[in-house]
């Protein structure tokens, strides 16, 4: 296993967000994490990712404990993409991808080698923003974005690949062209990716391992056949489905919400002049 969590534990300060979540990554797999909003997803990514401290349980990283390396160090194993990146001033999409390869270098060396330079023009290809090359990140579209940003993880040439919902701002062609390159990495790579994901049939059509979230705890984890079942989906996210063999595999139908939305009537109230406008 790349990626290993036992009891894990977390949160924001004294609030815990997660809880006993115990869960294992294997090099070249795919999980995708889905539940309700709420539930804890990022929160778990962030774990995941270092970005949040466990208040208890243990993360282990190529079998170290991911807290006792170095920043440098986790990031030559492990990217993290999330939902709301920070962007840097006045960078081009060049300049952007190239920082994914400062966990490779020395602190002394400023130059790009040549390797540096062919895992970043790679990067550039894969995700299709080579024409884009040298424009401003700041000018790009939110679509445009979140494949420059997908591309600075890939240079960093990462074991394990964590994404929060990577396909946000995408359109469909995109969304699949992007979650097709996931695969083909996957595959050829042996690259570990956990994805944080809206969409189940998406998460149903790509993933090896599916992880359904409720409240905080890891509720359901297994392949697709095993975990994605009307009774499980209905007990994660309130509503009624049928499944459909389809040419890409198991794929819900929504049928109708189990529970029906409790609207108070003031807010009803307003509501309706609204809609009438």
């Amino acid at each position: 296993m790349v990626l290993d969590a036992h009891d894990l534990k977390g949160g924001y300060g004294d609030r815990t967000i997660v809880e006993q979540v115990t869960l294992a990554l294997h090099q070249g797999e795919w999980i995708s994490i889905l539940g309700a909003n709420g539930s804890g997803k990022s929160t778990l990514l962030r774990l995941f990712g270092r970005v949040l401290s466990p208040q208890d349980g243990v993360i282990s990283l190529g079998g170290h404990d991911i807290h006792s390396l170095s920043p440098t160090a986790v990031a030559r194993k492990l990217a993290l993409l999330p939902q709301q990146q920070v962007l840097p001033a006045g960078l081009s999409v060049y300049q952007l991808v190239s920082l994914g390869r400062s966990p490779h270098q020395p602190w002394w060396q400023w130059d790009l080698t040549d390797d540096d330079q062919q895992q970043i023009e790679q990067a550039l290809a894969w995700t299709d923003i080579d024409h884009l090359r040298h424009e401003p990140v700041a000018n790009l579209s939110g679509g445009q974005k979140q494949r420059a940003f997908l591309a600075l993880a890939l240079a960093q040439n990462p074991q394990v690949l964590l994404l929060d919902e990577p396909t946000t701002y995408l359109d469909i062609h995109y969304q699949l062209q992007l979650l097709e390159l996931l695969k083909q990495l996957n595959h050829q790579t042996k690259l570990a990716i956990i994805t944080v994901l809206h969409d189940i049939n998406l998460a149903a059509r790509y993933s090896d391992r599916l992880a359904f979230m409720r409240k905080g705890k890891l509720w359901a984890i297994g392949t697709v056949a095993e975990t994605l079942t009307p009774d499980i989906v209905n007990q994660v996210f309130d509503v009624d489905v049928t499944i459909l063999d389809t040419p890409v595999g198991p794929q819900i139908c929504p049928l109708a919400a189990s529970q029906p939305l409790h609207t108070p009537p003031s807010e009803i109230a307003e509501l309706k002049p609204r809609a009438a406008l």
